[in-house]
């Protein structure tokens, strides 16, 4: 394939909705054996750009093409051509992983002659091979998405077309569906891909900007972070949320945002801005790892050039709102507990989903609960709310029986699923009064409630709207108001901030903080480890057991037992490989736009990493030991589990 033309290519490209600009005038080219990703908020027009160049849409005006052929007037020889992967699976459950393969087989022509050879192909480096005669409908999130992209390239595609691909999908899948994707660029597939992830944009090679469907810049991602004005002084600390709000009420900064444990400070002046900030924090009494200069990162770009600065008064104005809508938890007596459960499992059939879990969770604490796919997260929360009873064990919620008194929990708890909860035909206004109806509210306090949850939710003015017609990060923070209207002192939130994008997260996190305050008890399942961080505790659970428990610093200081060599270096993905197979590194991994490198002894492989890179004849940016991430930790510790052909139920540090 010739690398030097366009695999796809979009010429002034538009799509109005009556008055309404969705897509204005775009222009890119994406070439064979690249991948470009497309980043923006919620509602940019992202995906209507990839209906446009899938042919499932029409443009408005403009041209667009794929592999040559025009995505108006030539739609049968594009899709020939192309494989496009929507955000919702396209695959049919009560088939097998082999049956949804030669159904699409099927559908895209492919010759029965060396069809086999081909399929055994995909499902052999996707990993799939095991599963190819469990039902779709019974494979996990993550399982799902490398199912539906193994669907997808049956037929050899030159254009390859994802739509936020990993939305949902736990840290160890995500690591799979890109060392996919890499194979395939080494076949000249062209990609290109939205993602939500900006570690994920920073992969690519070359990624665009997109806001208000219009494209505001393109270029590698080198490139991309010229657009930062200012410096940035990173702030590493267990406290990075206390310390983001502080410095945000006390100094004047371009931007204050939290990524993990690292406050990222955007200022003019590093060395003043530096030292008024360990001021305040050695003032406040909070614990520092270290203050020093950092490059931008993807995401400060996109929070600079899209983010509002968010001042000390406006945070406080949005706490005023919530605290308005929310009354103070009174707790009970001392040593009570929101949640509480002993031996807690549940079966389906021979299937053990969740086996012999114990924990406690302290009123008013905000704990974390991680897990691949399928690890039963979902189904110990809908025990937990009452909508599942337990095939063994007890507990309580609240201080409700989980077996005795499920109706009990469900007034007296918030509950907000992956899907948002809401009915998408209904209108904001109508959604909120179904809710209201099902707490019980009526006459003069569903009035009232209601109007607390449009201003909270930012609808003001758009209460006739359909719910449908929200973007992400809107439809997230309604379906929370309903699931606040009754005033529950917990809230259960079930991977809330799926697919929506960073800026969307932030203001959510900033909504959950601002209950915590209120002594409300959150309980939150993500697959944005960065999220992890900002709990007060975390459990992480495999296989239906608990592994680990503790504060996010406990299992990365205590629990955590594998050393980490960060490295930064030109085209990390090319030599993941060649580092694996080094003695002295046990695993290579994309992290960010580098490598996270696993290693017994820091210094023999520091050593061994740099001699292998100097004959590669690649380049060293950085190459330093760092306290490891919650995905650090989160795979580590699933893999010490695989390691160790058990799952060993409720260890870790208590």
């Amino acid at each position: 394939m010739d690398r030097t033309k366009a695999a796809i290519q979009a010429i002034d490209l538009c799509k109005k909705f009556g008055d309404f600009d969705a897509v204005s005038h775009l222009n890119l080219e994406v070439y064979p054996g690249e991948i470009f990703g497309l980043v923006g908020p919620d509602g940019a027009g992202k995906t209507t750009t990839l209906r446009m160049l899938s042919s499932i849409m029409d443009p408005s005006s403009g041209t667009a093409s794929i592999a040559g052929f025009d995505v108006a007037g030539q739609s049968a020889e594009v899709k020939d051509h192309l494989a496009y992967m929507s955000q919702r699976f396209s695959l049919y459950s009560d088939l097998t992983v082999n049956e949804n393969i030669a159904f699409y087989a099927d559908l895209y022509g492919v010759p029965k002659k060396g069809r086999s050879q081909r399929i055994d192909e995909l499902l052999d480096f996707s990993s799939m091979g095991p599963f190819k005669k469990r039902r779709a409908g019974n494979l996990s999130g993550g399982m799902k998405q490398k199912l539906q992209l193994v669907c997808a390239l049956v037929h050899t595609p030159k254009v390859l077309l994802l739509d936020e691909p990993t939305n949902g999908v736990d840290p160890v899948s995500r690591r799979d569906f890109w060392r996919i994707l890499y194979q395939l660029l080494k076949q000249d597939v062209a990609i290109l891909v939205t993602t939500a992830y900006l570690d994920e944009a920073e992969r690519c090679n070359r990624v665009g900007l997109l806001n208000q469907g219009k494209l505001m810049a393109t270029g590698t991602p080198g490139e991309i972070k010229t657009l930062m004005t200012g410096e940035i002084i990173a702030i590493k600390s267990p406290d990075a949320w206390a310390i983001t709000r502080l410095i945000r009420d006390n100094l004047d900064c371009q931007s204050v945002n939290v990524f993990g444990d690292t406050v990222h400070v955007v200022c003019q002046n590093l060395e003043k801005v530096s030292a008024m900030s360990r001021d305040l924090i050695e003032t406040a009494g909070f614990t520092v790892e270290s203050i020093r200069p950092a490059l931008p990162t993807l995401e400060d770009v996109f929070v600079s050039v899209l983010g509002t600065k968010t001042t000390g008064k406006e945070e406080d104005d949005h706490k005023r709102l919530m605290a308005s809508g929310m009354t103070r938890v009174k707790h009970g007596n001392e040593g009570e507990f929101a949640v509480q459960v002993t031996g807690l499992t549940r079966r389906f059939g021979d299937f053990t989903a969740v086996n012999a879990l114990s924990f406690q969770v302290p009123q008013g604490e905000i704990f974390g609960f991680l897990g691949p796919n399928g690890a039963g997260k979902s189904t110990t929360i809908r025990m937990l709310c009452g909508l599942l009873e337990p095939s063994e064990g007890q507990g309580t919620v609240g201080g409700f029986d989980i077996r005795k008194n499920p109706e009990s929990i469900k007034q007296h708890i918030g509950y907000m699923s992956q899907k948002f909860s809401l009915y998408e035909d209904l209108t904001v206004e109508e959604n909120i009064r179904f809710y209201g109806g099902i707490y019980g509210l009526e006459g003069a306090r569903i009035k009232e409630r209601k109007e607390w949850a449009v201003a909270m939710s930012g609808l003001s003015g758009h209460q006739k709207n359909l719910t449908r017609n929200l973007s992400g990060g809107i439809k997230q923070r309604l379906a929370l108001a309903c699931a606040l209207l009754h005033q529950p002192p917990i809230i259960f939130l079930d991977e809330p901030t799926s697919g929506v994008d960073p800026l969307s997260r932030r203001r959510f996190w900033d909504l959950i903080y601002a209950m915590a305050d209120l002594g409300v008890t959150v309980f939150v399942t993500t697959h944005y480890m960065e999220e992890a961080e900002y709990c007060d505790r975390v459990a992480l659970i495999y296989g239906g057991n608990m592994i680990a428990m503790g504060t996010p610093l406990e299992l990365k200081t205590k629990r955590m037992t594998d050393t980490i060599l960060d490295l930064k270096c030109s085209r990390p993905q090319d030599i993941a490989s060649d580092l694996a197979a080094l003695p002295q590194v046990r695993d290579a991994a994309m992290f960010g736009a580098g490598l996270h490198l696993v290693v017994d002894d820091a210094q023999a492989g520091e050593q061994a990493v740099r001699e292998k890179l100097g004959a590669l004849g690649v380049n060293i940016l950085g190459l330093e030991q760092v306290t490891p991430s919650m995905e650090d930790v989160f795979i580590s510790l699933i893999e010490e589990v695989d390691r160790n052909g058990k799952n060993t139920s409720n260890g870790g540090v208590s």
